[in-house]
């Protein structure tokens, strides 16, 4: 008995010495730059920096790979605390905001049949484009509120998704979720947006959604700069000079384009 728990107890030894050896000739030495950018990011590892988590971003940060402001969660604060570490200075960006171009509800927007298969978006999209007769409109299946680590989005009883401005984070999760590509991330001082992404002719469009962008040009005439235009009978913001005057959503005729306050510190109407 002496002698097989004294085997046991060198093989263990034995074992233990191995392990730590291999533990330090095998060790990889970790940049100490990267545990100090992990301490200063959110830790919501959403891969919105396009990398699998916090804990890669700060290496490829650390690296040189990355950029010091590459995630939108930490947004200015957490990138310029992350330049300070790795000795930098980065300018500081407008804070951006998911934002759904469409308004088509089950109210101004018909189905062409009724839909009956997997609640997915996705899923919807392969079968004719979806139940809508718009063939450009929010499903409202919630690809996107899924997609959503932060609880952004909600699904309104209209049946179209909406962005919570004061949650969102412009992770881009919810842009690559919708299989409409009807999510933009948008500048949250623009105020004036065009909330319609159909490409069809005006007849057409306002026939499948009463709030339908027709493509009159109206708007464009109307700001009387780049700053608005219409391309392929959908009127479109620059959203790096956009149009700042209030009154040309008024010139919509079927209000497409609307006023929205995306601050989070101001009402969203």
């Amino acid at each position: 008995m002496i002698v097989a728990t004294t085997v046991m107890a060198g093989l263990g030894l034995l074992a233990g010495l191995g392990l730590g050896l291999a533990a330090r000739f095998f060790a990889v030495e970790v940049d100490p730059r990267q545990e100090k950018i992990l301490d200063v990011l959110p830790g919501a590892n959403c891969g919105g920096c396009g990398y699998a988590g916090c804990n890669d971003f700060a290496a490829a940060v650390a690296r040189g790979e990355a950029a010091p402001d590459g995630c939108p969660v930490g947004g200015a604060e957490t990138a310029v605390a992350v330049a300070r570490i790795m000795g930098l200075v980065v300018e500081e960006k407008e804070r951006r905001v998911a934002l759904v171009l469409c308004q088509g509800t089950r109210e101004v927007a018909p189905s062409k049949f009724r839909y009956n298969g997997m609640a997915s978006c996705a899923s919807a999209a392969l079968l004719a484009g979806g139940d809508k007769l718009c063939r450009w409109g929010c499903l409202g299946l919630a690809d996107c509120q899924v997609a959503c680590a932060f609880q952004a989005i909600e699904i309104t009883e209209g049946g179209i998704a909406r962005v919570i401005p004061e949650r969102c984070t412009a992770c881009g999760k919810c842009v690559a979720a919708c299989p409409k590509d009807l999510i933009k991330l948008v500048p949250e001082s623009a105020p004036i947006h065009v909330l319609c992404s159909s490409r069809d002719k005006g007849p057409v469009a306002r026939k499948a959604c009463q709030v339908a962008c027709i493509g009159c040009k109206k708007c464009e005439k109307f700001v009387g700069d780049e700053s608005m235009k219409v391309e392929d009978w959908l009127a479109l913001v620059d959203y790096d000079h956009p149009p700042r005057d209030p009154a040309v959503a008024g010139e919509c005729p079927t209000g497409a384009i609307v006023e929205l306050h995306l601050d989070a510190k101001k009402p969203v109407h």
